[in-house]
């Protein structure tokens, strides 16, 4: 499935528009209110500086972490996925641009997929937005977090892709984790990948990096939920990636 260009940017522009309506906003009463206040020059330069920043470098890091880092090649997949799978769950918070490429990447698997979005508790505008532009993979199936409808020890590969942090809730991540852990063959894996809350990602989203977990917590949860052996890899310095063994 080719992406259109630019995509990733766009989308993440698109969705979380409500942010930028707002900066824009202020940055233009900032602009206008050195016509009747007397700014200190420096700290005019600084504050719009530092407004420009905040606007620009989470289109600019977006745009290289989802367009021309060939996330969406998989390429990053084949070390950690050496072999065949033969039932692969892919399961998403309503917004899905991996299933048709997983689906070509394991021709020969079958592919369930699971959205578990749920309106009550996953509130953010941003992914409300993403699931009316989102195509639906065929046979994708609701779930809750508490109870994905897969048999115990049945999936080779269970993936969470940009998806788990939609889960705000500490025991709802724990809950569902534990699930993907269930439904997770002997000798079986999680793929997990997510933008964390560290210092790249300040960087690069400044207070919007509060959306996202550290890695500290995710490995305690993976842990709390039964998975022992995890390993992180960086999927360039914003993104992670975290794969763990059944």
């Amino acid at each position: 499935m080719k992406r259109k260009k630019f995509q990733g940017v766009l989308n993440i522009l698109s969705f979380n528009r409500h942010f930028y309506f707002i900066g824009i906003a202020i940055l233009l009463i900032i602009l206008l209110s050195k016509q009747f206040l007397h700014w200190n020059e420096t700290i005019f330069l600084i504050t719009i500086l530092a407004f420009g920043y905040g606007l620009l470098m989470p289109l600019i890091v977006s745009m290289y972490v989802y367009d021309f880092s060939n996330y969406y090649h998989f390429q990053w997949l084949q070390k950690l996925v050496p072999g065949k799978a033969d039932r692969i769950v892919n399961i998403n918070a309503g917004f899905d641009e991996t299933s048709f490429i997983l689906q070509q990447k394991f021709p020969q698997a079958t592919l369930e997929v699971f959205d578990f979005y749920n309106p009550t508790y996953h509130t953010e505008p941003a992914i409300v937005r993403a699931r009316n532009v989102s195509l639906v993979f065929p046979g994708t199936r609701k779930t809750a977090t508490d109870s994905v409808p897969v048999k115990d020890q049945s999936a080779d590969i269970v993936f969470l892709l940009s998806a788990a942090h939609e889960i705000r809730s500490l025991e709802e991540k724990i809950m569902f984790l534990t699930e993907c852990r269930r439904i997770c063959k002997p000798g079986g894996q999680l793929i997990m990948v997510e933008h964390l809350r560290d210092f790249p990602n300040f960087l690069a989203f400044t207070v919007g990096f509060t959306h996202f977990f550290s890695a500290g917590l995710w490995k305690r949860v993976l842990k709390q939920a039964g998975f022992e052996n995890c390993n992180e890899i960086k999927f360039t310095p914003f993104m992670s990636v975290f794969s763990c063994k059944c």
